[in-house]
């Protein structure tokens, strides 16, 4: 699943429009035009199609917590790494977890109305750090189901 798939299905899952996404991007501290927000969404064949690299998706889930949940308070400056594509899918999960302000059971809630059974210590396993012993890396077929789950959810489509 790519960065783009990510940003399409996430902003058709929560219905975000244009205006709100050049919104989320600017909390997330990029600045973005709309024609640069249309290449980012379109589809690989067409012509004005344009990659979203890691550090792009970074800036639009971290925008997309603070556009759900507000600015923090007195929160302390955090440099939080990029992830490499070996774990971008445990990062897209927990950034989006937050976001969403779900729970565990929220989560595992989620996954079962996309279609997958998922104990609270899988879950568990996935949000560990990369050097625990009990990680467990998300493929992408987490991120997708997961999405679908929320679009069903929150749009109440199947």
């Amino acid at each position: 699943m790519t960065n783009n798939d990510v940003l399409r299905r996430v902003r058709y899952a929560l219905r975000i429009n244009d205006k709100a996404m050049m919104e989320v991007f600017k909390l997330g501290g990029m600045n973005i035009s709309l024609e640069e927000l249309t290449a980012l969404l379109s589809k690989p064949e067409d012509e004005n199609f344009k990659t979203c690299n890691n550090k792009t998706l970074d800036v639009f889930l971290s925008g997309l917590i603070t556009y759900k949940r507000g600015p923090q308070k007195n929160a302390p400056e955090k440099t939080e790494e990029v992830p490499n594509n070996k774990n971008i899918n445990n990062y897209i999960l927990r950034k989006l977890k937050i976001a969403l302000a779900f729970r565990s059971e929220d989560m595992i809630d989620a996954f079962k109305t996309g279609g997958i059974n998922m104990s609270e210590s899988e879950l568990s396993a996935i949000f560990r750090r990369p050097d625990h012993k009990n990680y467990r890396e998300a493929g992408d077929k987490y991120v997708r189901v997961f999405i679908k789950g929320i679009t069903e959810l929150f749009r109440g489509e199947k």
